[in-house]
Protein backbone atom coordinates (compact mmCIF):
# COMPACT_ATOMS: atom_id res chain seq x y z
CA UNK A 1 0.00 0.00 0.00
CA UNK A 2 0.95 3.20 -1.08
CA UNK A 3 1.49 6.31 1.65
CA UNK A 4 -0.84 8.26 -0.65
CA UNK A 5 -3.85 5.45 0.11
CA UNK A 6 -4.22 6.74 3.31
CA UNK A 7 -6.23 9.43 1.75
CA UNK A 8 -8.77 6.82 0.88
CA UNK A 9 -8.88 4.68 4.48
CA UNK A 10 -5.92 5.96 7.19
CA UNK A 11 -3.75 2.70 8.66
CA UNK A 12 -0.78 2.24 10.85
CA UNK A 13 2.06 4.66 11.63
CA UNK A 14 1.13 6.22 7.86
CA UNK A 15 -2.23 6.83 8.45
CA UNK A 16 -2.10 9.01 11.49
CA UNK A 17 0.95 11.22 9.90
CA UNK A 18 -1.65 11.70 6.77
CA UNK A 19 -4.65 12.12 8.77
CA UNK A 20 -2.98 15.26 10.94
CA UNK A 21 -1.58 16.41 7.23
CA UNK A 22 -5.15 16.32 6.03
CA UNK A 23 -6.48 18.21 8.92
CA UNK A 24 -3.91 20.88 8.04
CA UNK A 25 -4.14 20.55 4.06
CA UNK A 26 -7.54 20.65 3.60
CA UNK A 27 -8.39 24.04 5.91
CA UNK A 28 -8.45 26.53 3.27
CA UNK A 29 -11.33 24.54 0.85
CA UNK A 30 -13.18 23.51 4.32
CA UNK A 31 -13.47 27.26 5.48
CA UNK A 32 -14.07 28.18 2.06
CA UNK A 33 -17.13 25.77 1.47
CA UNK A 34 -18.25 26.36 5.01
CA UNK A 35 -19.52 29.73 3.78
CA UNK A 36 -22.01 28.08 2.26
CA UNK A 37 -23.63 26.28 4.86
CA UNK A 38 -26.19 27.94 7.24
CA UNK A 39 -26.61 27.22 11.11
CA UNK A 40 -28.68 27.78 13.65
CA UNK A 41 -26.50 27.84 16.94
CA UNK A 42 -28.06 24.68 18.24
CA UNK A 43 -27.49 23.16 15.00
CA UNK A 44 -27.05 19.10 14.83
CA UNK A 45 -24.59 18.12 12.21
CA UNK A 46 -23.27 15.08 11.07
CA UNK A 47 -19.80 15.03 9.55
CA UNK A 48 -19.59 11.86 6.93
CA UNK A 49 -15.84 11.07 6.62
CA UNK A 50 -15.04 12.89 9.30
CA UNK A 51 -11.03 11.93 8.84
CA UNK A 52 -9.37 13.62 11.69
CA UNK A 53 -11.78 16.18 13.16
CA UNK A 54 -10.73 19.36 12.31
CA UNK A 55 -14.16 20.20 10.33
CA UNK A 56 -15.95 18.33 13.29
CA UNK A 57 -13.96 21.28 15.48
CA UNK A 58 -15.02 23.71 12.98
CA UNK A 59 -18.67 22.96 12.66
CA UNK A 60 -19.06 22.94 17.13
CA UNK A 61 -17.66 26.46 16.70
CA UNK A 62 -20.58 27.27 14.14
CA UNK A 63 -22.94 25.95 16.42
CA UNK A 64 -21.65 26.42 20.25
CA UNK A 65 -25.62 25.16 21.71
CA UNK A 66 -25.46 22.51 19.12
CA UNK A 67 -24.12 18.97 18.64
CA UNK A 68 -21.74 17.41 16.43
CA UNK A 69 -21.46 13.91 15.21
CA UNK A 70 -18.78 12.22 12.84
CA UNK A 71 -18.89 9.05 11.16
CA UNK A 72 -15.92 7.57 9.63
CA UNK A 73 -14.82 3.98 8.36
CA UNK A 74 -10.75 4.24 9.41
CA UNK A 75 -10.41 3.66 12.99
CA UNK A 76 -7.11 6.19 12.86
CA UNK A 77 -9.31 8.87 12.01
CA UNK A 78 -12.21 8.37 14.69
CA UNK A 79 -9.66 8.22 17.06
CA UNK A 80 -7.45 11.42 16.00
CA UNK A 81 -11.20 12.80 15.77
CA UNK A 82 -11.96 12.08 19.09
CA UNK A 83 -8.78 13.84 20.65
CA UNK A 84 -9.08 16.90 18.19
CA UNK A 85 -12.78 16.93 20.18
CA UNK A 86 -12.18 15.71 23.22
CA UNK A 87 -13.46 18.74 25.28
CA UNK A 88 -16.74 18.82 23.41
CA UNK A 89 -17.31 14.97 23.54
CA UNK A 90 -16.51 15.90 27.38
CA UNK A 91 -19.72 18.18 27.66
CA UNK A 92 -21.52 15.24 25.36
CA UNK A 93 -21.93 17.82 22.24
CA UNK A 94 -20.08 15.75 20.07
CA UNK A 95 -19.77 12.07 18.57
CA UNK A 96 -16.91 10.56 16.99
CA UNK A 97 -18.27 6.72 15.53
CA UNK A 98 -16.77 4.47 13.65
CA UNK A 99 -18.78 3.06 10.31
CA UNK A 100 -19.59 3.09 6.65
CA UNK A 101 -21.56 5.97 4.78
CA UNK A 102 -22.81 2.69 3.03
CA UNK A 103 -24.62 1.84 5.85
CA UNK A 104 -25.50 4.41 7.95
CA UNK A 105 -28.53 4.27 10.91
CA UNK A 106 -29.12 7.69 12.23
CA UNK A 107 -33.00 8.70 11.89
CA UNK A 108 -33.86 10.69 9.28
CA UNK A 109 -35.07 14.51 10.06
CA UNK A 110 -32.50 14.50 13.07
CA UNK A 111 -29.72 16.48 11.98
CA UNK A 112 -30.14 19.73 10.29
CA UNK A 113 -27.42 19.58 8.47
CA UNK A 114 -24.60 16.73 6.74
CA UNK A 115 -21.07 17.66 5.74
CA UNK A 116 -18.78 15.35 3.53
CA UNK A 117 -15.15 17.20 2.96
CA UNK A 118 -13.00 15.78 0.47
CA UNK A 119 -14.38 12.43 0.92
CA UNK A 120 -17.26 11.57 -1.39
CA UNK A 121 -14.03 10.47 -3.88
CA UNK A 122 -14.45 7.23 -1.84
CA UNK A 123 -17.72 6.47 -1.23
CA UNK A 124 -18.95 2.89 -2.83
CA UNK A 125 -21.84 3.28 -4.80
CA UNK A 126 -22.01 6.81 -4.95
CA UNK A 127 -26.39 7.25 -5.68
CA UNK A 128 -26.52 4.69 -2.69
CA UNK A 129 -24.94 6.12 -0.48
CA UNK A 130 -26.32 9.68 -1.10
CA UNK A 131 -29.88 7.94 -0.13
CA UNK A 132 -28.06 6.92 3.10
CA UNK A 133 -27.40 10.43 3.63
CA UNK A 134 -30.45 11.55 6.56
CA UNK A 135 -32.16 14.78 6.12
CA UNK A 136 -31.56 18.49 5.92
CA UNK A 137 -29.07 20.46 4.02
CA UNK A 138 -26.07 17.93 2.78
CA UNK A 139 -22.81 19.88 1.56
CA UNK A 140 -20.01 18.09 -0.61
CA UNK A 141 -16.86 20.14 -0.76
CA UNK A 142 -13.76 18.98 -2.61
CA UNK A 143 -10.60 20.42 -3.51
CA UNK A 144 -10.84 18.56 -6.82
CA UNK A 145 -13.25 19.24 -9.69
CA UNK A 146 -12.92 17.03 -12.17
CA UNK A 147 -11.84 19.88 -14.88
CA UNK A 148 -8.21 19.57 -14.71
CA UNK A 149 -5.25 17.98 -15.63
CA UNK A 150 -4.33 17.40 -12.36
CA UNK A 151 -7.16 15.07 -11.12
CA UNK A 152 -6.15 12.00 -13.14
CA UNK A 153 -2.84 11.84 -11.77
CA UNK A 154 -4.71 11.76 -8.34
CA UNK A 155 -6.48 8.85 -9.36
CA UNK A 156 -3.83 6.83 -10.46
CA UNK A 157 -2.17 7.61 -7.76
CA UNK A 158 -4.70 6.57 -5.13
CA UNK A 159 -6.83 3.08 -5.91
CA UNK A 160 -10.80 3.52 -5.47
CA UNK A 161 -10.75 7.49 -6.20
CA UNK A 162 -12.86 8.78 -8.08
CA UNK A 163 -13.51 12.78 -8.92
CA UNK A 164 -16.71 13.52 -9.90
CA UNK A 165 -17.48 17.06 -11.84
CA UNK A 166 -20.64 18.79 -10.55
CA UNK A 167 -22.92 17.79 -13.12
CA UNK A 168 -22.32 14.02 -12.21
CA UNK A 169 -22.67 14.50 -8.38
CA UNK A 170 -26.10 16.93 -8.80
CA UNK A 171 -27.65 14.12 -10.86
CA UNK A 172 -27.05 11.70 -8.36
CA UNK A 173 -28.37 13.84 -5.48
CA UNK A 174 -31.16 14.60 -7.55
CA UNK A 175 -31.72 10.86 -7.94
CA UNK A 176 -31.26 10.41 -4.39
CA UNK A 177 -34.12 12.79 -3.87
CA UNK A 178 -32.41 16.01 -3.04
CA UNK A 179 -33.35 19.42 -4.79
CA UNK A 180 -32.57 22.76 -5.05
CA UNK A 181 -28.99 21.68 -5.56
CA UNK A 182 -26.50 25.05 -5.44
CA UNK A 183 -22.64 24.67 -7.50
CA UNK A 184 -20.11 26.69 -6.51
CA UNK A 185 -16.44 27.20 -7.60
CA UNK A 186 -13.58 28.82 -6.79
CA UNK A 187 -9.91 27.77 -8.38
CA UNK A 188 -10.24 23.81 -8.74
CA UNK A 189 -12.77 23.50 -5.96
CA UNK A 190 -15.96 22.72 -5.75
CA UNK A 191 -18.63 23.07 -3.15
CA UNK A 192 -22.10 21.83 -3.63
CA UNK A 193 -25.22 22.57 -1.31
CA UNK A 194 -28.77 20.15 -1.50
CA UNK A 195 -31.89 19.74 0.58
CA UNK A 196 -33.61 16.47 1.58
Amino acid sequence: MSFFENTRKPVGFGGKIMVAMMNLGHSPVARWGLHFLELTLDAKVLDCGCGGGANMKRLLKKCPQGVVKGIDYSPVSVGKSKKVNEAAIVEGRCTALQGSVADMMFADNWFDAVTAFETVYFWPDLPQCFREVPGGTFLICNESNGDTDKDEKWTEIIGGMTIYKDAELKMYLEQAGFHDVQIHKKKSWLCITARK
